[in-house]
């Protein structure tokens, strides 16, 4: 997973998969989804990100710990 943010076209895409988009959509104004040809999700596109997202040039990421199994 890729996250870029584009402070000349104000644009913040988070690349999920590498590979050809076969079809967009706008999920809602300003948020594209790009799918590849099976219908998974590619990627995600916010226009005028620095409208949207309170500061897209710093990334946060975090790895919930997987949950120990219940023993009986």
């Amino acid at each position: 997973m890729r996250v870029i943010y584009d402070h000349e076209t104000d644009t913040l895409t988070t690349i999920f998969a590498d590979g050809p988009v076969a079809e967009s959509d706008e999920d809602k104004p300003g948020i594209i989804l790009d799918y590849d040809a099976a219908g998974n999700l590619v990627s995600m596109e916010i226009l005028d990100a620095s409208r949207r997202v309170r500061a897209p040039s710093q990334i946060e990421y975090q790895v919930v710990p997987v949950a120990a199994p219940a023993t009986a």
